[in-house]
């Protein structure tokens, strides 16, 4: 099967920008521990979700899990957004939006990841799909 170079693209630039944030939630970055701190899950929170954000990097090019990490990814994505719309709001400690920008851009990246690979989650999982999504 032919890749497309979009397909690649949203999957390498999702993972690069989940990859980044790394070093800063696992060194307890000032800004990391703010921020999860105001959502009331500072530590664990903090280094649940680094791990997670490492884990669905990773699927995004196993081919057989490209679907499942880019699932992991806009869960991770959505409440990320969430709490930026909810409880940090879209500016975070003078960012300009940065963080709001990349959690959007890697929801969007791992949407169209999914929509591209969900043929290739098993068949005995399928069956519980939504018709759109078949």
């Amino acid at each position: 099967m032919k890749t497309p170079i979009l397909f690649w693209l949203a999957r390498l630039v999702a993972a690069i920008i989940m990859v980044q944030t790394l070093y800063f939630k696992f060194t307890a970055a000032p800004e990391s521990v703010f921020i999860f701190s105001t959502v009331g899950m500072e530590p664990w929170g903090r280094w649940l979700v680094g791990f997670l954000e490492l884990v669905a990097s990773v699927m995004l090019f196993i081919p057989a899990a490209i679907w499942l990490g880019s699932i992991l990814a806009i869960g991770l994505m959505a409440g990320a957004v969430g709490m930026h719309l909810t409880l940090l709001g879209i500016e975070v400690q003078g960012d300009g939006g940065q963080l709001f920008i990349y959690a959007l851009v890697v929801l969007i990246c791992t949407l169209y990841s999914f929509w591209k690979s969900r043929q290739t989650i098993p068949a005995g999982l399928q069956k519980f799909l939504p018709s759109f999504l078949k």
